[in-house]
């Protein structure tokens, strides 16, 4: 089955989606959520694995081929790597990646190799025990790097990319290891600006560590070349001069890359939401659980994504975070 083009809009057409299986997660991550967690949806209010499908079935046929598996952590979902397998063997899907904290790496990596995930990104935040715990609250930085030993045996799932938010006064100290980290492994390191997407509300524009600054100094010990950056692409990547792996910096907060967006997510409950930071939701849930049949899904998708935002406002007066918080959203 093959559609009109999904097209916002702004002319943008939408290729991208970002699936949240589970609004849960095993790590208490202080740039998301608060120390005792947050209250978790119903089971019963979560997509099931064949809604999943069917919505990612009918956004395929529309053009969007990549698709994102997230949560929360998505690997916490019971029998995750089957959902992988029933969204791998949609023609229309051409990558299937996923994005976790690698707490169950170790257990999932050869399940999710197998059932057809292509590509991973896995967060990690600092390389030091100590400093990993202060930021995610838990003691997890030894069963994450074997998780990452145990999927980097698989060289299908190569080039494995390695996730670090950038925080003010806090990710300075972890600079120069990463860089160093993704000289000598096969990973390339991303680091992520701090985004206004904590439960707490309590993010500031101080506390954003940009990558320009970060750049800048990795660039002091170890020079950067850029690479051209892919359209649509949220990372600007660059390569060491010496040949010697890459390291990427996406940065939302200083310089944002909305001109040529072409993402839009799915919550775990169902909804549809057109940016990150997105004020408004589309119920696709509930009209599935209703009866709609395709070509009525299908125009509630159009008429939601002709809306999608030409951009954030973060760091414009009069910017309000959304009410979700990343783990509720879907990384």
């Amino acid at each position: 089955m093959e559609l009109e083009p999904l097209r916002d809009g702004h002319g943008r057409l939408i290729g991208d989606l970002r699936v949240s299986v589970t609004d849960r997660c095993n790590f208490r991550c202080q740039y998301c959520m608060p120390a005792e967690g947050l209250p978790w949806l119903e089971r019963s209010g979560i997509l099931s694995f064949e809604e999943i499908a069917r919505i990612v079935s009918l956004l395929s046929a529309m053009g969007v081929h990549n698709v994102r598996l997230t949560g929360g952590e998505p690997l916490v979902r019971r029998n995750f790597p089957e959902l992988a397998r029933m969204l791998a063997g949609i023609d229309d899907v051409h990558d299937l990646s996923v994005t976790t904290n690698g707490f169950l790496l170790e257990r999932d990596a050869e399940a999710l190799v197998a059932a057809g995930v292509n590509r991973f990104n896995v967060s990690v935040d600092s390389l030091q025990r100590d400093r990993f715990f202060e930021l995610t609250r838990r003691d997890a930085l030894p069963q994450v790097l074997r998780g990452l030993e145990a999927l980097a045996a698989f060289p299908e799932a190569h080039p494995i990319k390695i996730n670090a938010v950038s925080i003010r006064d806090f990710t300075e100290e972890e600079v120069l290891p990463f860089a160093q980290f993704a000289r000598r492994t096969p990973y390339q390191v991303r680091f992520i600006e701090f985004m206004p997407l904590d439960a707490d509300h309590a993010w500031t524009p101080e506390q954003v560590l940009s990558g320009e600054e970060i750049r800048a100094a990795i660039n002091l010990t170890y020079p950067l070349e850029p690479e051209p950056r892919e359209a649509s692409a949220t990372a600007q990547v660059y390569r060491f001069a010496d040949g010697k792996g890459r390291i990427g910096f996406i940065n939302p907060v200083s310089e944002p890359f909305c001109g040529d967006c072409n993402r839009i997510r799915l919550t775990a409950d169902g909804r549809l939401r057109t940016c990150l930071f997105s004020l408004r939701e589309t119920d696709l849930r509930g009209p599935i659980r209703d009866g709609a049949d395709d070509r009525e899904l299908e125009q509630i998708v159009r008429d939601a994504v002709w809306q999608k935002e030409l951009k954030h406002h973060v760091g414009e007066p009069g910017f309000v975070q959304p009410a979700r918080s990343m783990s509720a959203i879907g990384g």
